[in-house]
């Protein structure tokens, strides 16, 4: 077996409509509804949002608001990025500061969702993608 990439992921909130606000407005993604079930939409990927621990099974053994840390790549400086975020009036925890991604040197900002998820958004710091 040889594993591709990711396709979706899955965050578990407290706040449903907290969520979406922030995923939407600060990050720019689109939230679609399909029969009870919310998903975040950006480039090929989704976030998939539990409302509640364990809403939808199969489900994480043990999940916890505020328990996710990922990194979104972002088309753009993250100068730009950060300037975006504090116009919504959201904290940047960090950044810029430079960290390592997959496939190379990455410059991030941190921000954290309404339940707390750490949100890591970088851009490649050469032609790595």
């Amino acid at each position: 077996m040889k594993i591709e990439r990711f396709d979706h992921l899955v965050i578990t909130t407290a706040d449903l409509a907290a969520c979406v606000d922030f995923y939407t407005r600060v990050l720019g993604m689109e939230h679609r509804e399909n029969g009870g079930r919310h998903a975040l939409f950006f480039g090929s990927q989704k976030i998939n949002i539990h409302a509640g621990k364990a809403q939808f099974l199969p489900a994480a053994k043990n999940p916890e608001f505020g328990s996710a840390d990922f990194c979104l790549i972002v088309n753009g400086p993250v100068e730009t990025v950060k300037a975006e975020i504090e116009a919504q009036n959201w904290p940047v925890e960090l950044g810029p500061v430079l960290r390592t991604g997959a496939c190379g040197p990455i410059r991030s900002v941190y921000v954290r969702d309404p339940d707390g998820n750490l949100v890591e958004l970088a851009e490649y710091a050469g032609a790595a993608k």
